[in-house]
């Protein structure tokens, strides 16, 4: 048995930077190479001394099953925009019938704006399980990421009940200092790639940038990470 297929590949790095000119530079960056088992082991060390609870998986097919396996029956489930879900096949997964009530589909059926967004805001940010990537891992153990929405830093930083965040491995970097390096001069690149491809627009932003230094004291569990050992996402 595999995972299922990952339909938009023309989003994916290797994709992005083949045709994308403006990312052409990024095709051959140290941010796109999974890290060494040392740092793998350093990064989950760490994450689990601030509170969290990780579990590091070989293979993005082990972070399909792994995935699959932390999400109760019954719950609700969201996901932000994820590459890494997408090239692990669980978007195209929870598209069609699963044991969750994905509420992903009902917040992209409303058509108008304003109540998208407000849906977004009140639906999308309080399921109970809240699924999504970072850009950055910080080798002391710290999670960096930002948006342009909001949306998505809202929903991890309280709105949802668990959060479980898959990131490759190529996500790992020294400090919290080389995060916002990678989320600013990879990640945004190529993020500004895919909507350039996604919506027609010029450029994405990072108008939110978030950092997670420690669990929740009141809720230790609410944050799991499963690192992957492959170059996953961007």
């Amino acid at each position: 048995m595999s995972a299922p297929q990952n339909t938009n590949l023309a989003e994916t790095h290797a994709e992005l930077t083949k045709n994308d000119s403006q990312v052409h530079g990024l095709a051959a960056s140290h941010y796109s190479k999974a890290a060494s088992a040392d740092r793998i082991n350093t990064a989950k060390a760490a994450l689990e001394a601030n509170g969290f609870k990780v579990h590091v998986v070989n293979t993005r097919y082990d972070a399909f099953e792994a995935l699959k396996t932390l999400i109760p029956a019954g719950t609700s489930i969201n996901n932000a925009h994820s590459t890494t879900l997408e090239e692990i096949g669980f978007i195209t997964y929870i598209k069609g019938q699963t044991p969750w009530k994905n509420v992903h589909g009902e917040i992209l059926a409303e058509k108008d704006p304003a109540k998208q967004a407000e849906l977004r805001r009140t639906l999308g940010s309080t399921v109970d399980y809240y699924l999504t990537s970072v850009a950055a891992i910080t080798e002391d153990g710290h999670l960096a990421h930002g948006d342009l929405s909001g949306s998505k830093v809202g929903g991890v930083a309280f709105g949802a009940g668990n959060v479980i965040v898959v990131a490759g491995s190529n996500k790992i970097v020294k400090d919290e200092s080389e995060a916002w390096k990678r989320q600013e001069e990879y990640a945004l690149p190529l993020e500004s790639a895919r909507v350039r491809i996604a919506y027609g627009l010029p450029a994405s932003a990072i108008t939110h940038y978030e950092v997670i230094r420690k669990a929740n004291p009141f809720n230790a569990n609410r944050i799991q990470i499963i690192i992957v050992n492959e170059a996953l996402g961007y």
